[in-house]
């Protein structure tokens, strides 16, 4: 399919998974697949801003990572100091605004100051929405929306029968985000890990072999040529 026929979703998820695996078939220290696995990303955000998508999310960290081994963690957090500050660059270059789901409360502060910086040094953009999950978990996400909507039903500010879809989906994280169309695993696996439940109840799904670090734009392109082959249905209506 010629790419100016690609109709370009407008939100797209990514599970980045295989950075271990990329280190072993390499024989690579882990950190330095997730250095190759950060050097993916930058190009990504980049080719998909070029695409007009309008917004990318993607699983940077989750809450169940924190169950690594501790060089493990310090490792990605290492990395995480050093490709916050070339993503915030890469942003302000092509338009892009920079924005962060997940519980920030357990990142150490000097994280959670750059990823400040970023949001606002990139707040006037008017192009893609560069969403990083981080501290994230989806069942998490759902258990601080239930606990804010029972607060607020005990104040009185709302009334239980008043909850809704819509008022439940206004105190995730993704409140201000439409939901993903196409959501993209690397690495063969072919589950969602706790990544965005709630939001991918009609979101198309894309496996590839391929492990994160190799998944460069033709690899980008084949998954959005998937889901142009796809008949798109909502509760069994086009």
């Amino acid at each position: 399919m010629d790419e100016k026929e690609l109709i370009i979703p407008d939100h797209i998820a990514i599970i980045l998974d295989g950075n271990g695996r990329y280190a072993t078939r390499h024989g690579l220290p882990r950190k330095l697949g997730h250095k190759a696995g950060c050097e993916t990303l930058e190009e990504i955000v980049e080719e998909s801003a070029r695409l007009y998508i309008k917004y990318l999310t993607v699983y940077v960290f989750s809450t169940e990572n924190w169950k690594r081994s501790a060089e493990e963690v310090g490792a990605l957090m290492a990395l995480l100091r050093v490709y916050i500050k070339k993503l915030t660059k890469k942003a302000l270059k092509n338009n892009v605004r920079v924005n962060c789901i997940g519980d920030e409360t357990r990142l150490d502060e000097d994280i959670r100051e750059m990823l400040r910086e970023s949001r606002e040094k990139t707040a006037h953009c008017t192009g893609m929405v560069f969403t990083m999950a981080l501290n994230y978990g989806s069942r998490d996400e759902i258990k601080r929306a239930v606990r804010s909507l029972a607060s607020k039903a005990a104040s009185g500010e709302i009334a239980p029968e008043d909850i809704t879809e819509q008022t439940i989906a206004e105190e995730l994280d993704t409140a201000d985000m439409p939901d993903p169309d196409l959501l993209i695993r690397t690495a063969g696996e072919q589950r969602l890990s706790n990544y965005l439940l709630w939001q991918s109840a009609y979101t198309e799904f894309y496996y590839t072999d391929v492990l994160w670090p190799d998944f460069h734009r033709p690899e980008l392109i084949k998954a959005i040529e998937a889901y142009n082959m796809r008949d798109r249905r909502y509760g069994g209506r086009k």
